[in-house]
C-alpha cells in the first residue's frame, strides 16, 4: 500500500471492510449478459438528454439512448449498442453548461438529431426509462413529437432507494453506493449508469428494474386541489402537493397510489374542503394516471 492507497492484492478484501470503499469505472458492454431467461421478455430503452439550460425554453444539445431486453423477473438479459446525437441549439452555450457537460459550441456546430432513427428506436421499446423522467420526457416530446404518448418509467422516483438502504437518489451517488463511478453529465454515460442501477439486486430479492416496473405499471390518482385557500399552501406542500402555475386552473396537485386514494379523499375533505377552510370549489378533481400519462409535459 502506497500513500494510503490499497494495492491490487488488497482489492478483494477492501469491499468487505467498513473503512474502505472501492469504486470501479463503469463498463456496460453490448450483448448477452449471461443471466436471466429468454421467454416473455420485454424491451426497455433508457434515455438521457443534456440541454442548453434548465428552463422551459431551453433545448436539447445531446440525446443518448440504449435499449435492453429483460425477462419477467426484471433481469436484464441483453443490452443493445449506444445511440447518441449532438444538436446545435442555434446560439452560444452558456459557460456553466460547457463546464458541466464538457460540450462546446464547436462540438454541436451544424449537428442535429436523426429524428427518424430516434423516434423509431423509442417506439420499438415497451417502455422508456430516464432517471428524471419529468425532465427528459418533456424535452424529448417537445423535440420529437412522434415519440409522444409512450409508456414512461423513472429510475429515480419509481424505485424506493431509501427503503432498500441507499442514501439519496441522485444518479452519481446511487451509482457510487453500488460500487461504480462514471463520466457524469454526458448523456451516454448517464444512460449506462441507469442500466447498471436497474441491474442491482435489492434486499427484497428483486432487481431494481423489477421494482420500478411494478410501481410504474400500477395506476395512480392525480388529485388537483382546485379552489384551495391560499392560506393552506404550506399544509399542501407538506402533504406532498406541488404547485402547477401553468394549468387552467392553477392549483396544487399530487399523485397518490390506488391503495391510498380513500385516505387522500378524507384528508382533503377535512383539511381543504371543509366549510371552515373557505374553499372556492366543492372538491378536488381526480384523474386516473397510467405510465402513458405519468411524467408527461403539461399541454400547451
Amino acid at each position: 500500500m502506497l500513500d494510503g492507497i490499497p494495492g491490487k492484492d488488497a482489492l478483494c478484501a477492501v469491499n468487505g471492510e467498513d473503512d474502505w470503499r472501492l469504486l470501479r469505472r463503469l463498463d456496460v458492454p453490448e450483448g448477452e449478459t449471461g443471466v436471466g431467461g429468454r421467454v416473455d421478455t420485454v424491451i426497455g430503452v433508457v434515455v438521457d438528454c443534456e440541454t442548453s439550460g434548465l428552463g422551459g425554453d431551453d433545448v436539447i444539445i445531446e440525446l443518448a439512448l440504449r435499449r435492453f431486453r429483460a425477462d419477467p423477473n426484471g433481469v436484464i438479459v441483453k443490452i443493445d449498442r449506444h445511440y447518441s446525437w449532438l444538436e446545435d441549439p442555434g446560439q452560444d452555450l452558456a459557460e456553466d453548461i460547457v463546464r458541466l457537460t464538457g460540450i462546446t459550441d464547436a462540438d454541436v456546430a451544424g449537428k442535429s438529431i436523426d429524428d427518424e432513427a430516434a423516434v423509431r428506436l423509442l417506439r420499438s421499446a415497451d417502455f422508456v426509462c430516464a432517471h428524471n423522467a419529468q425532465f427528459d420526457r418533456g424535452h424529448i416530446e417537445r423535440r420529437l413529437p412522434g415519440a409522444a404518448g409512450l409508456a414512461w418509467t423513472c429510475s429515480c422516483s419509481d424505485i424506493d432507494w431509501r427503503g432498500s438502504g441507499y442514501d439519496g437518489r441522485s444518479l452519481g451517488w446511487l451509482l457510487a453506493q453500488a460500487g461504480y463511478f462514471h463520466g457524469a453529465h454526458r448523456a451516454g454515460d448517464d444512460v449506462d449508469a441507469v442500466i447498471a442501477l436497474l441491474r442491482q439486486d435489492l434486499p427484497s430479492g428483486r432487481t431494481a428494474l423489477a421494482e420500478m416496473l411494478e410501481t410504474a405499471r400500477r395506476p395512480t390518482w392525480r388529485f388537483r386541489a382546485v379552489g384551495a385557500a391560499f392560506e393552506l399552501r404550506n399544509q399542501l406542500r407538506m402533504r406532498g402537493y406541488r404547485w402547477d402555475g401553468e394549468g387552467d386552473p392553477k392549483c396544487w396537485w399530487r399523485d397518490v397510489p390506488d391503495e391510498r386514494r380513500a385516505e387522500e379523499e378524507w384528508w382533503l375533505a377535512g383539511q381543504v374542503y371543509s366549510v371552515s377552510a373557505r374553499p372556492k370549489a366543492l372538491g378536488p378533481t381526480v384523474e386516473r394516471i397510467t405510465w402513458r400519462e405519468r411524467y408527461a409535459p403539461a399541454s400547451p
